[in-house]
């Protein structure tokens, strides 16, 4: 008999997934705000000891324009373990799937055999997506127990709600299905993850497509009517269980970062802004009994900003808001990184104690006011700010991009926000943050296009829930 043949990129632990070689590779989507040129995924050296070490070393225009790539990942990551009715022999980390925010197609790029090299095999386009799901606007994907998991902000309408998660199948990419079997009472969308092993799916809130398309709009913003709720779910029946609302101050609950230790019931979520002073804020998620609760964790306030400082947007107020727009949690749960990206800080926080976070680490880089510079450009006011974050599997690399959405890059940094890609590094024990002088991916490199996510080769802290709590 053959001997069964696991990707070695299939980690069974979070232990397992930080011993591993560190990435040669990132992933970078790119897209240009025109549409007058194709989006593209990027290709970056990481390996320091090797050619092409922080420089683009591939590239691959899509064949469309004006999707604006967003959030993309992987066809299959470790949680295939858990995939039930798919035998992980044969299945590989191959595949990424790049969804367009604005088109609602999914162009599916393989990185095989020449990992620099992508190309396209598949396209999902937004028909299909609408037809078979009832969504559009995919926003984020992750390999899952029965499929790729896409959460969507729209109705099939690509205007209004309720948006959702469409299911895609593994081998052909083809939309299966709408993922809820009972919605109750969730009706805007954006991000999803889970508790694998305890059979838990939460999902957070952004807006519908028409709330968010051509930038923040302020009179739903004051009158609370972004999303400021978690929802949990029962991720084998696609059953809602729970909605907890943070309270409706609390606008734009975004990224979800939950544990990696497959045996624990908490994680983290982040939100954007509070309509009572400008704050950002992260939340901790707990199960208490059969029920969930959240707590508020962390606040970062707002800081003071003359009003020629600011964009026109901003000047009724007076102050820079710090706009928690991406978190993500190291793969041993130690530390959290937080992006302010109104400020240009990203903060790394000990977390050993989730239920009481410690500031441990701080950049600055870009920001509405600051325009803080790269330290190897340090004459070059840098615009944008922290906003996507990857951190490396062993915790011990911490890579940034600066554009957050087309429309509220204009709105937030009007005389433009560029493009960039920046490392830090940090001691995984002690914490601490340091910017790394020799990787500064930015402006042509990025051939006039926004720079947005992020994903390493071979897998980072964002995109593999575990099975195993150890091996």
């Amino acid at each position: 008999m053959s001997t069964p043949t696991v990707d070695p990129t299939f980690y069974r632990s979070p232990a397992e997934a930080i011993a591993a070689p560190p990435e040669s590779l990132a992933y970078v989507v790119t897209f240009d705000r025109a549409a007058e040129k194709p989006d593209a995924l990027a290709v970056i050296g990481t390996d320091p000891d090797a050619d092409g070490y922080g420089q683009v070393v591939g590239w691959a225009d899509l064949p469309t324009r004006g999707d604006e790539l967003h959030h993309f990942g992987w066809n299959a990551c470790s949680s295939a373990f858990a995939h039930a009715g798919h035998h992980t022999d044969g299945l590989q980390r191959r595949y990424l799937l790049l969804p367009g925010l604005r088109s609602s197609n999914i162009h599916v790029y393989d990185t095989h055999p020449d990992p620099t090299q992508p190309h396209l095999v598949r396209t999902v386009d937004a028909d299909e997506l609408a037809a078979r799901a009832g969504y559009s606007r995919p926003h984020t994907l992750h390999c899952g127990p029965d499929g790729i998991y896409l959460s969507c902000l729209g109705a099939a309408d690509g205007d209004g709600g309720p948006g959702g998660i469409a299911v895609l199948d593994h081998d052909t990419f083809e939309v299966v299905r709408a993922w809820e079997t009972d919605r109750g009472p969730q009706h805007l969308a954006y991000d999803a993850w889970w508790h694998l092993n305890q059979n838990t799916l939460i999902t957070s809130e952004w807006g519908t497509p028409s709330m968010i398309e051509d930038g923040l709009v302020p009179e739903l913003l004051l009158g609370q009517q972004y999303g400021h709720a978690l929802h949990f779910w029962d991720l084998a029946e696609g059953r809602h269980v729970q909605r907890v609302d943070l309270g409706s101050e609390h606008q734009m609950v975004l990224e979800l970062r939950p544990s990696h230790d497959p045996g624990a019931t908490w994680g983290f979520a982040g939100v954007v802004v509070s309509t009572a002073d400008l704050s950002a804020s992260v939340w901790r998620w707990f199960r208490d009994g059969e029920r969930w609760q959240v707590e508020k964790v962390i606040t970062i306030p707002a800081e003071p900003a003359g009003t020629e400082q600011l964009p026109p947007a901003l000047q009724p107020f007076g102050a820079v808001p710090p706009l928690v727009t991406d978190i993500n949690l190291s793969v041993d749960d130690r530390f959290l990184y937080v992006s302010c990206w109104g400020t240009g800080e990203l903060k790394q926080y000990d977390v050993s104690d989730p239920a009481h976070p410690r500031e441990v680490g701080s950049v600055r880089l870009g920001g509405i006011v600051d325009r803080a510079p790269h330290p190897s450009a340090p004459d070059r006011p840098l615009a944008g700010g922290p906003q996507m974050v990857e951190v490396s599997r062993d915790g011990q690399r911490i890579y940034l991009t600066n554009s957050l959405y087309g429309a509220w890059d204009d709105q937030f940094y009007p005389d433009g926000v560029g493009a960039w890609l920046a490392k830090l590094t940090t001691d995984p024990q002690r914490g601490g943050l340091t910017v790394d002088r020799d990787f500064f991916v930015h402006g042509d490199e990025f051939r006039g296009r926004r720079a947005h996510q992020v994903r390493l080769q071979g897998g980072d802290a964002s995109s593999d829930s575990y099975c195993y709590a150890g091996i």
